[in-house]
């Protein structure tokens, strides 16, 4: 069957739909026919799906034309998606192409959520078309004889790849699609992406660099002019003192509007704990939502959350109150509107959270912005501007991640074994292991078989036998069973199970928030008042409550911090508050009276100027600088002053700080012409003195915990009796204290240096925020009080140590002494 013949079943087959294929489409029919691999750069609610499913269908019709009559077994394509919530909506639209076709083609999904009975059928029968995650993979890779299972596949699609780009999920991507090329010689490997800043380092990441996949390889991109537009809900009042203490409830009243006034409504927040909060308030104040409200995060149980979709779906919620949760590829055509409460601190994640609504082509996307506090409406000013600009993040892929290539290797060792020169060659043709020397590779063999220099002596961390003919492998049951238990390179805190005592299962919280909970103690949960009764196993059982709570879990992950991106943006839209107001945007606007009232005591800083204030309180000296970086850039910047200041003169600083700025309060005054005139903001020496100025070696600790999971090193359980963090956390510190003392030149531990230092710390970002501010002129501005903008930084601080309402009571008083 030629190539025209092909293309007229897909284009029959979308009349029937009464759709037309967009260019993008048969673009990639085309290229994967000509036998090319390639990235497709397309957002959420085009096809894309369409795009990859329909020519390996094509494909496969092609090479066997009595396809209707003859079925030929066998796994022909895999679909990995990072989110197992996609899979259903995935294999829907495989199986509506596969049966109006008329193929005898089986779709099959395997992922955490596949039963075991399912699992073991898939053993003996393997679907023809697979859909998995990143991890199943791997089992799958560890399972014996798996090179049969796939020797005959002849594609793999990698779905929502910009979100596996940059994480060690996409590390684990590579090292399988480098053994997948060598076992299937008629391969074609393809990404889809949503549009990110580097798509031509996104794709020679998926293909390996300098390798033949890379060479015979296209980037499509899908030009969908797609409209999305920015509305700000700006605050009758505008707070002149800003802090982020209330969660934006005060607007709550301004999103009633929004929600009756649309089909659906999805109202996205940064956190569990957020989406809990605000689930909560909007069914108190408006009862009349109950039935048609619900709320959507990651700790929520997978019932409730299929649940959810589906009424989405059917049209019979009026909104949902979510986390990232559903911000990736399902598609809900009912959502006319998205609201996002509180800066979303990326330009990528809000454009993805923007296109949640109008999931149609040619349709216009309208996201709301709610600002949790008035300097926000600086971050909506500058979404507006990312909207215009089409303005993406660079995603940044890890390099030399020796812990995921440790459990990769014994994973090949578990299932049939390797040969160590055979895989080093594949290996080296990955983006993250391209520059990995002979030493290392030896290294990392001998800590497979010994267990490192200095555990040589511990027979638990020799794993693997090498046989006579020099083949690598697992021999015994217990390793290989407890491996594929902890196959995965995502490391949380331990999740506690959260059930009623009767059993019934509502969702999981890590156990940390648990810990501090006492018998009796009422809080918030998946939309329930629950009141803890105790802790059985890794289980917590609760009852239901009807006393009110402030007490809301809190997830260790809650803190994001501003991209590169978005600091630059919103460093271009504070300018603008010096401009004409012809020139500002209504946000910008909106906010002159806490603009007028930061020029009383300071100044709004221009772009040539950066900004320092100081002033005393009751609580002491306040020194506060405004790089406007990000507050993951400013944990490092304050840290690295602190240090240097006290080099001059012997001072203790607390340190505290936002995305904004962040602030150095002492019992003492610190000289800030000193600090200008010893150039302390200087490059030089920057990572050593960060080195010493951070606890740099908790930081790396708390790293080293993760990397001893992932290699291996640390076992974190059977299902059902997971060995609490506390535990896994003494063992990971004593082995980082074994190697800091006996074996510091351990690759391992260097790596939770080299993790701590580029990815937590972004020492690259730290290095040209210094140098931006060398090339400002500095205004020193000794205030009197506290400052509009100085004010969210502080009450901050105050958090830490006070009980919501007495934090708000504070505030008030605070406010109202600062207004006078």
């Amino acid at each position: 069957m030629n190539r025209n013949q092909l293309y007229s079943i897909a284009e029959t087959w979308f009349q029937e739909q009464k759709w037309k294929p967009f260019k993008f489409q048969k673009d990639s029919w085309t290229a994967f026919l000509q036998g090319k691999n390639g990235l497709l750069n397309a957002p959420t609610g085009s096809g894309k799906t369409y795009a990859l499913w329909f020519p390996i269908v094509l494909n496969y019709i092609r090479k066997n034309p009595d396809y209707r009559t003859k079925h030929k077994k066998g796994l022909k394509a895999i679909w990995i998606t990072p989110l197992r919530a996609l899979s259903n909506e995935i294999q829907q639209s495989a199986e509506r192409i596969t049966q109006d076709l008329e193929t005898q083609m089986t779709v099959g999904i395997r992922t955490g959520d596949t039963s075991a009975k399912e699992r073991a059928r898939q053993k003996t029968k393997m679907p023809d078309l697979l859909i998995t995650t990143p991890e199943s993979l791997q089992l799958l890779l560890s399972s014996k004889g798996y090179k049969n299972v796939f020797k005959d596949c002849t594609a793999i699609v990698v779905d929502e790849w910009h979100e596996l780009l940059g994480t060690k999920r996409g590390v684990q991507m590579e090292l399988g699609l480098s053994r997948l090329k060598a076992i299937s010689e008629d391969l074609r490997i393809w990404g889809i992406s949503a549009t990110i800043g580097n798509l031509e380092q996104a794709r020679e990441v998926l293909l390996g660099p300098e390798t033949e996949a890379l060479k015979n390889s296209v980037l499509i991109k899908a030009k969908l002019n797609k409209k999305i537009t920015v509305k700000s809900i700006i605050p009758k009042e505008m707070e002149t003192f800003p802090w982020r203490g209330h969660l934006g409830l005060r607007l709550l009243e301004d999103v009633v509007p929004i929600i009756n006034s649309s089909k659906t409504t999805l109202l996205f927040t940064n956190t569990r704990s957020q989406c809990e909060i605000w689930f909560q308030k909007i069914l108190e104040k408006h009862p009349e939502y109950a039935g048609e409200m619900a709320m959507h995060h990651g700790s929520v149980n997978k019932e409730t959350r299929l649940w959810v979709e589906q009424a989405i779906r059917n049209e019979s919620l009026k909104a949902v109150v979510c986390t990232s949760s559903l911000d990736l590829g399902v598609d809900f055509a009912p959502v006319e509107t998205v609201i996002q409460i509180g800066g979303p601190k990326g330009v990528a994640r809000f454009l993805q959270r923007a296109g949640r609504s109008g999931h149609r082509p040619g349709k216009e996307s309208v996201i709301h912005f709610l600002p949790t506090h008035a300097m926000e409406l600086i971050e909506a000013s500058a979404m507006q501007q990312a909207v215009k600009q089409e303005a993406v993040e660079d995603r940044i892929p890890y390099l030399n991640s020796y812990d995921v290539l440790l459990q990769y290797l014994t994973t090949l060792a578990v299932s049939d074994g390797f040969y160590p020169d055979e895989i080093y060659n594949e290996i080296r043709q990955t983006f993250c292991y391209q520059a990995l020397s002979h030493t290392q590779w030896k290294w990392l063999l001998n800590f497979l078989v010994m267990g490192s220099q200095s555990l040589q002596s511990y027979d638990e961390y020799k794993k693997i036998d090498v046989e006579a003919d020099g083949k690598f492998k697992v021999n015994n049951r217990g390793i290989a069973m407890r491996h594929r238990f902890q196959i995965g390179t995502i490391v949380g805190d331990a999740n506690i199970s959260v059930r009623y005592q009767k059993g019934g299962y509502i969702g999981s919280i890590e156990e940390y928030f648990i810990s501090k909970l006492t018998q009796g103690d009422v809080f918030t949960f998946a939309g329930r008042n629950l009141e803890f009764i105790r802790v059985k196993g890794m289980q917590a059982h609760v009852r239901n409550s009807t006393k009110r709570t402030n007490k809301v879990p809190s997830w260790m992950g809650g803190r994001l911090s501003f991209s590169a991106q978005m600091s630059e943006l919103l460093r271009q839209e504070l300018y603008t508050a010096a401009l004409d107001t012809k020139k500002q945007s209504a946000e910008i606007q909106s906010l002159a009276p806490m603009f007028s009232k930061q020029r009383e005591e300071s100044i709004v800083p221009k772009p040539t100027e950066f900004l320092i204030e100081t002033f005393k309180s009751r609580d002491g000296y306040h020194h506060i600088f405004y790089p406007f970086e990000g507050r993951g850039v400013h944990e490092a910047m304050s840290s690295l002053l602190a240090y240097r200041i006290s080099l001059l003169s012997p001072i203790t600083c607390s340190l505290a700080y936002n995305d904004y700025g962040f602030e150095l309060l002492s019992d003492q005054q610190i000289d800030i012409q000193e600090v200008l005139d010893n150039n302390l903001f200087t490059t030089d020496y920057m990572l050593g003195d960060l080195q010493k100025s951070l606890n740099s070696n908790e930081m790396a600790r708390r790293k080293f915990r993760d990397i001893a999971v992932i290699s291996g090193m640390v076992f974190t359980g059977y299902p059902n009796k997971g060995i609490k963090m506390k535990h896994l956390q003494s063992s990971s510190q004593l082995l980082f204290d074994v190697f800091k003392d006996f074996e510091d030149d351990n690759l391992l531990y260097q790596q939770a240096y080299t993790e701590t230092f580029e990815h937590q710390l972004e020492e690259g970002r730290l290095r040209m925020a210094l140098e931006r501010i060398a090339q400002q002129g500095t205004v020193w501005r000794q205030c009197t009080k506290a400052t509009p903008f100085s004010f969210p930084i502080i009450t901050d601080r105050l958090r830490e140590k006070l009980s919501s309402e007495k934090l708000a009571d504070r505030i008030k008083k605070m406010t109202a002494i600062l207004m006078k």
